[in-house]
């Protein structure tokens, strides 16, 4: 083999590896998506038209009372595809980054103290994917509940093409989670109803029974009334609770960045 042939295939290889190097190490944060940003406390940017008007009322106050009373915006971004972006061929993780950062969502600091809690809700329509990405104030630990929000409230509906219902349940799980409260349960299919009315009935029977034969009929409503009583209080307590966090009165972006985590779900 001639010296020239010896030394193209050792330099081959190392050209291959410089360019490799380049194209991993290249600013993927100079990319720009092509997106609008909504309002200061609009919270919705719907491009892809998957939500109707009285959903979006909705989410602008849920994510309106979230942020004042925490300093927490949730947005929720849908669109038609991430080509229609200038982004062909992203994988969403990176667009939701991307995005998240070039729109600065959520507050950097707080009184001198490390805040950045956004969090976005985005819809790819046309890819048929979702993400929610999480500010790297949340620091990875919400990652568990961010996958049971997509497929327990998000994904569940997408499935069914109700687009608008998984986006709202969706948007009221992370205001939970948010609040550090419990997630809302899976939707349940009819059937469970089904089973829910046949004890309610058996329960009525057996009151009815009772009542019938003397023993103790009344008491048996008595305590039915205060136990429904009860259970419709904390139900109350528990959808209104979550706390002030002193009135916070800025709009949704303010230097925040991505980095805590979130979830990614297709259909």
């Amino acid at each position: 083999m001639s010296t020239a042939l010896r030394g193209l295939r050792y330099l081959i290889p190392s050209l291959t590896m410089m360019a490799w190097t380049l194209l991993v190490t290249s600013p993927v944060s100079a990319i720009t998506i092509n997106l609008e940003r909504p309002g200061d406390r609009e919270f919705v940017r719907d491009q892809a038209q998957m939500l109707d008007a009285a959903t979006i009322t909705e989410i602008k106050k849920i994510a309106d009372k979230l942020l004042t009373d925490m300093a927490t915006p949730i947005l929720v971004v849908t669109i038609d595809s991430m080509s229609s972006c200038g982004a062909d061929g992203m994988r969403i993780e990176t667009f939701a980054t991307l995005l998240f950062d070039q729109w600065g969502i959520g507050v950097a600091d707080l009184g001198g103290e490390y805040w950045n809690t956004g969090i976005l809700l985005l819809v790819s329509k046309g890819d048929r994917t979702a993400r929610i990405e999480l500010g790297g104030g949340w620091g990875r630990e919400e990652d568990g509940l961010c996958k049971q929000i997509m497929d327990d409230q998000i994904i569940y509906h997408f499935k069914e093409q109700r687009f608008s219902e998984g986006i709202l349940a969706g948007v009221q799980a992370l205001d939970r989670m948010a609040r550090k409260l419990s997630l809302p349960t899976k939707p349940r299919p009819f059937w469970h109803y089904l089973v829910i009315i046949g004890f309610i009935a058996m329960a009525i029977f057996t009151a009815v029974s009772l009542a019938r034969k003397g023993a103790s009929g009344w008491a048996w409503a008595a305590w039915a009334g205060i136990f429904a009583v009860l259970g419709f209080i904390l139900y109350q307590a528990l959808n209104n609770s979550g706390g002030s966090g002193g009135g916070y009165s800025g709009g949704s972006f303010g230097g925040g960045s991505s980095g805590g985590g979130g979830a990614t779900g297709s259909w």
